[in-house]
């Protein structure tokens, strides 16, 4: 039985598309699954594990979920930062912004902030002042203000991975087709599938390991002897976000009807939730142990998905 868990959690990009989307969004967990990011897990450059699909990231995933909803917008990167400012500033005399991805490390109202750190985040901008920025920030701060300067370094995202031109941002937002949760949902069926085959169309680092591969190769890596920098990712959110984004996965499939797909979903969010416990205090053993346990849990998902939309 999948019991859909409600709670803080990292989910920036579907917690703040559901700012910005006011009353006609869908639940952020239904945002998070239209992005596509449950379906696989990737070893990146064959060193970061982490619980989403080989080759996707969150601006693939944003695009995904805002044009399966029925919407589009504006998006708008690159430039100096004066030059972003400004947009962003005109931007905002019209509604609310998405802006990101941004380094969480180097936003100054978050505690333990003040060094760039590669980590990425997204929130809504609602004014930019001479001297300030206004942003609701998921992460759990309402109305927070950091100096123009910070903003714009944060911003620019020198070191986030994906990020191929700084200043990226979102706004006018407007629909043009009015899509339901559940259309919407079956919609995002065939990318799924095509993630946890494996897409052949987009561009990763060398070394770069999907599914089934990535959770075998990251056993061994734990095995060998996790790294500090990597153990720490997985703490802090690695593992918490894939433990959800499954969990969320299972509900949304069990809506569906496609109860087998969603047994392996809320299958798959008990394994990565029970990676907790052994990453956090160095039970290394149970940590690879659950790793191959969910190894074969993708493709299993992959051919009830098959079977399940074959018989709807």
């Amino acid at each position: 039985m999948s019991v859909t868990y409600v709670g803080s959690g990292p989910y920036c990009y579907a917690n703040s598309l559901a700012m910005i989307l006011g009353g006609e969004a869908p639940p952020p967990a239904v945002i998070e699954v239209l992005t596509g990011s449950p379906f696989g897990m990737q070893l990146i450059g064959g060193r970061l594990p982490l619980f989403d699909p080989f080759g996707w990231d969150p601006e693939i995933g944003l695009d995904a979920a805002i044009g399966l909803l029925g919407w589009e917008c504006e998006r708008l990167d690159g430039g100096t930062a004066t030059a972003a400012l400004d947009r962003l500033r005109r931007a905002c005399q019209d509604g609310p912004v998405l802006a990101g991805p941004l380094d969480l490390g180097l936003l100054s109202y978050q505690p333990g902030s003040g060094k760039a750190v590669g980590a990425d985040h997204y929130v809504v901008v609602l004014e930019v002042g001479d001297d300030t920025v206004l942003v609701h920030d998921p992460q759990g701060y309402p109305y927070a203000t950091l100096p123009v300067a910070a903003f714009a370094e944060a911003w620019h995202g020198e070191l986030i991975a994906y990020l191929q031109r700084p200043f990226r941002m979102r706004h006018g937002f407007t629909r043009r087709e009015r899509v339901g949760v559940e259309e919407a949902l079956r919609r995002s069926l065939p990318a799924g599938l095509a993630w946890l085959a494996g897409r052949t169309d987009v561009e990763v680092p060398p070394g770069t390991l999907g599914q089934a591969e990535a959770a075998e190769r990251t056993a061994h890596l734990v095995e060998a002897g996790l790294e500090p920098e990597i153990r720490t990712v997985w703490q802090a959110f690695a593992v918490r976000v894939g433990a959800r984004r499954h969990n969320d996965l299972a509900a949304c499939l069990s809506s569906l009807g496609l109860d087998a797909g969603a047994a392996v979903a809320a299958e798959q969010a008990r394994i990565v939730g029970s990676l907790q416990g052994p990453v956090v205090s160095g039970d290394d053993p149970a940590l690879a142990a659950g790793l191959r346990r969910l190894a074969p849990t993708y493709e299993r998902l992959r051919a009830a998905l098959i079977t399940g939309d074959a018989a709807t």
